[in-house]
């Protein structure tokens, strides 16, 4: 019996053969792992993380994943909505507190939900999947799961911009938060507390639109990693991971560097520290091999 069951909402880019698809496998066997159930909010939407910035419009985004909220309370009520990935967290948030901070939205979103025959509550607490660790199971029960101690990798916590602001993780500062430093320590990892990138925006807005400018703080990020001797980086964000890692080519190109840093989430070091295989930790997903987790997995 599950110790912990959450009402979860995967997002688009967790789907089977979508870019985050390995998050989703990760963070599934830590689930197994701590005895946490994660019980899928039927037929989800897109979360609308870009649809009001591209013109679509504010109602419309916002009503988005309100109905994602209004789809929880009706099949999964009194469970939180956990997301692991950082946009969808922030998105449907960020519809919460709009609309109940602003009578007017709130009355339309719910007018155009009653068109679909959903209701809106708009009381359920929406988590991002590090809270649930950090704040309903803690670093010490973290730690005690630990089987294959991560001991002799470096890693540089990269937070990144949408699990740290406008909202952030509670009692984290949102210049330096530390909650990544303290999980890989509980990890046996040695942490970079000084990384002085962690919170810079990996331009993932800029990396279709303006990619030359994406990849320049791209640069900076990876660079950062390298220069405090990190084997790798870390990040709770699909976007982040994505393009600091799938870009190094391009920027390697582009300015004679020869990076080749794996970019992995906080679940595959999890995953690969709780004992479990690549296949469970999802390291064959990765663009650029996480060797030294790879080697730790297969022992």
């Amino acid at each position: 019996m599950a110790k912990r069951e959450y009402s979860f909402y995967p997002g688009c880019s967790s789907q089977k053969g979508a870019s985050s698809s390995n998050y989703l496998v990760s963070a599934q066997s830590v689930c197994a792992e701590l005895g946490i159930q994660l019980n899928s909010i039927p037929d989800w939407n897109c979360c609308a993380a870009s649809i009001g910035y591209a013109g679509g419009g504010e109602l419309p985004r916002l009503t988005l994943s309100a109905r994602n909220i209004a789809l929880s309370e009706q099949h999964n009520p009194g469970q939180p909505i956990v997301a692991t990935c950082a946009a969808c967290w922030l998105s449907t948030r960020e519809a919460a507190e709009r609309l109940k901070h602003d009578a007017q939205l709130n009355a339309e979103a719910k007018q155009a939900l009653g068109e679909a025959g959903l209701t809106l509550k708009n009381e359920t607490p929406i988590r991002h999947m590090v809270e649930v660790l950090i704040e309903d199971i803690g670093y010490e029960e973290l730690k005690a799961k630990v089987k294959k101690p991560l001991t002799g990798i470096k890693v540089a916590g990269y937070v990144g911009c949408q699990t740290n602001r406008p909202f952030g993780i509670a009692g984290e500062s949102y210049e330096n938060p530390k909650y990544l430093d303290k999980l890989i320590e509980v990890l046996g990892a040695e942490s970079i507390p000084t990384y002085e990138k962690k919170v810079q925006c990996c331009g993932g807005a800029l990396a279709f639109s303006e990619p030359e400018k994406s990849q320049e703080m791209i640069k900076g990020i990876i660079e950062a990693a390298y220069d405090h001797g990190a084997d790798l980086i870390v990040t709770p964000c699909p976007v982040c991971q994505m393009n600091v890692e799938v870009y190094q080519d391009q920027i390697n190109t582009t300015y004679g560097t020869q990076f080749k840093m794996p970019v992995v989430y906080y679940s595959t070091l999890m995953a690969v520290a709780y004992g479990r295989n690549a296949k469970d930790a999802a390291l064959g997903g990765q663009v650029i091999p996480a060797k030294k987790l790879e080697g730790i997995a297969g022992k």
